[in-house]
């Protein structure tokens, strides 16, 4: 059964059965289930990520290179992934499932800011700038997802140049996406206080 079809049905990504490509998992994440080495779910990686215009510029060969140094984790529904205000270094890639983005007010009360689902990303921030989390991240049903981290990263650069130029340009692409959707939404309450 391929990995569309079990998640289909309900069952979990297995545990990894094709390479030992796995690394310790990541102590910020413990608390989900690590799935070991995101190679062994090329395929599936592989059909996530060919959708995305972010990845045009990939080829199926990136993308292998690209899961050799990341790990996948299920997160079953309800389970912080990332909590706002913590320290953070990896960027997280939705496979399955669903998140709700929620970011803390003034008010100190929790509101949901986004909805990221298969193919979406969380935690650029952070893996770019080295900040605390902006937000925390909450799984809305069982989702499963790699994570590369900011170590991964700095491996891929030295390892894959090339490779890790793409990801670099992806991700500042995504901090840009990210800046701009924000003054859209911002404009309203901006303009109301210049004028």
């Amino acid at each position: 059964m391929d990995y569309w079809h079990a998640c289909a049905s309900g069952l979990r990504l297995g545990q990894p059965v094709l390479l030992n490509m796995t690394q310790a998992p990541i102590p910020a994440l413990s608390h989900l289930q690590h799935l070991g080495g995101a190679f062994t779910y090329l395929e599936e990686i592989h059909q996530v990520l060919n959708a995305l215009t972010l990845f045009e510029g990939f080829s199926a060969s990136d993308h292998a290179t690209l899961c050799e140094y990341m790990e996948c984790y299920a997160a079953p529904s309800r389970t912080p992934i990332v909590t706002e205000g913590t320290e953070g270094d990896f960027v997280v890639i939705i496979l399955t499932g669903g998140v709700n983005v929620i970011k803390t007010d003034a008010h100190a009360a929790p509101k949901v800011v986004a909805h990221v689902g298969p193919g979406g990303f969380l935690g650029e921030m952070s893996l770019v700038d080295g900040q605390q989390r902006f937000a925390s991240c909450i799984a809305t049903q069982p989702t499963d997802l790699a994570v590369l981290t900011r170590d991964d990263l700095t491996g891929i650069l030295d390892d894959h140049p090339q490779l890790g130029n793409k990801i670099l340009l992806l991700l500042l692409q995504l901090v840009t996406k990210r800046l701009r959707d924000s003054t859209t939404r911002m404009l309203p309450t901006i303009g109301a206080q210049w004028v």
